[in-house]
């Protein structure tokens, strides 16, 4: 292999291959015995192909599929659009794509996952027979500017408008941002497909996290409301009374933290992000990111399970008194204002500027912080000016995929950043 040389995506093992597929970071090769080996990035299992045999092979952006002998399918890796969710049946060939995936059968084509409404509409138009879609809006991976970013679409849904308004929370998620008003109701804006953007009505909301393309939100009895996207039930709360909850920009699941301390996680499972079964004692806060989660202890300690790529779950020594979890990275803040982060480290996204710090966010490719003075400071990527932080004295941040979003001391909300879809509008006055 020849090219971009970084992430070991040119490192070929040795041996005798019959088939070769380059993807986005990864690539993979199917050996003379049917078995398959992949090299490259590893941020959303694309590497860990199965066992047995396989006839054909193709490397997505973030995902892999491989036609078995019998003509079935198996995906694996990045399954936030369901673009690893191979239909049953048998097939002829297969091949993924960046958010979506497809296959040629006897009787025609057949796809699956997520991609903007035309390009899928175009697929139904070009195949003897319609193709199975699930409409996502774009999302990145793991890196924004090692990984160049997907061609973006003319957005197609109409966005909410931008509310005017004074707000007391604010999250930044893939497309959209909603943010919470002193009056306990909700906004949103920005991309608007599956209703994302569109947050149930009441005055009883206490907190929201937007994910990549749904939205959670907490009432003051406990519950917990979910809109938008609804693939892999990410949509679909658990019951109970609940005190906390979180998501991310990359994020196709939500955790949040029961009234008696425990953590439920619900959506997308890959990688065992959702699996809170071996979770022990009392937790504060939890943070959802692109394939792993991250909790606060009682006893100020963080622990995260899921995808361990680029050491994102390690055992972090001390106290926290916050956590917030990125695409591939996390950052934890110390209660001497201190801020530290681990994990996926291609954009500097975990080297923190040094300062004291009352908040942080970490988004997929880059990370911000208030400082005490009220001043957000932001590094990382910088592809979509996502740190390029507007001027004033801010109370909170939130960093979304390519946006970021600040409240100011009077109450108004601030984003800089991508602003394709209206995601990331200028100052607004109440």
């Amino acid at each position: 292999c020849w090219g971009r040389a970084n992430l070991g995506r040119t490192d070929a093992p040795s041996g005798t291959f019959t088939q070769v597929s380059a993807g986005t970071t990864h690539s993979c090769g199917l050996r003379k015995s049917g078995a398959v080996e992949c090299w490259g990035l590893n941020n959303f299992g694309q590497l860990d192909a199965p066992s047995g045999a396989f006839t054909q092979i193709s490397a997505g952006a973030w995902h892999s599929c491989g036609l078995r002998e019998s003509g079935t399918i198996e995906c694996w890796g990045d399954d936030r659009y369901d673009q690893s969710n191979a239909p049953s049946g048998r097939y002829l060939a297969v091949s993924a794509g960046t958010r979506h995936s497809c296959a040629l059968s006897r009787t025609g084509t057949r796809c699956w996952g997520g991609q903007d409404d035309r390009l899928l509409e175009l697929i139904a138009e070009l195949a003897p027979t319609s193709a199975t879609r699930t409409v996502a809006d774009p999302s990145s991976g793991d890196e924004s500017e090692t990984t160049p970013d997907p061609p973006t679409p003319t957005p197609t849904p109409t966005p909410t408008p931008t509310p005017t308004t004074t707000y007391t929370a604010v999250s930044a998620g893939g497309f959209h941002t909603c943010a919470l008003r002193s009056t306990g109701t909700l906004d949103c804006w920005g991309n608007n497909a599956n209703n994302r953007a569109t947050p149930p009505t009441g005055s009883d909301f206490t907190a929201v996290a937007a994910g990549n393309s749904h939205t959670c939100a907490l009432r003051s009895s406990g519950a917990i409301v979910c809109w938008g996207f609804s693939g892999h039930s990410r949509t679909t709360a658990p019951s109970g009374s609940f005190t906390a909850l979180g998501s991310s920009s990359e994020a196709a699941h939500t955790c949040a933290v029961a009234s008696g301390g425990g953590v439920s996680c619900w959506g997308a499972s890959g990688n065992g992000r959702t699996d809170t079964s071996t979770l022990t004692g009392t937790f504060t806060a939890v943070s959802a990111g692109g394939s792993h989660s991250c909790g606060l202890r009682s006893t100020g300690a963080v622990h995260c399970w899921g995808n361990s790529g680029n050491d994102r779950t390690a055992a972090q020594t001390g106290t926290f008194t916050a956590v917030s979890v990125g695409g591939s990275h996390n950052c934890g803040l110390r209660s001497t204002g201190a801020i530290v982060c681990w994990g996926l480290n291609t954009n500097s996204q975990t080297d923190v500027t040094a300062g004291t710090y009352s908040a942080v966010s970490a988004g997929n490719a880059h990370t911000c912080g208030v400082t005490s003075a009220g001043a957000i400071v932001c590094w990382g990527s910088n592809a979509s000016s996502q740190t390029t932080v507007a001027a004033g004295t801010y109370s909170a941040v939130s960093a979304g995929y390519a946006h970021t979003c600040g409240i100011k001391t009077d109450g108004t909300i601030a984003c800089w950043g991508r602003n394709v879809e209206d995601q990331a509008p200028p100052t607004r006055s109440p």
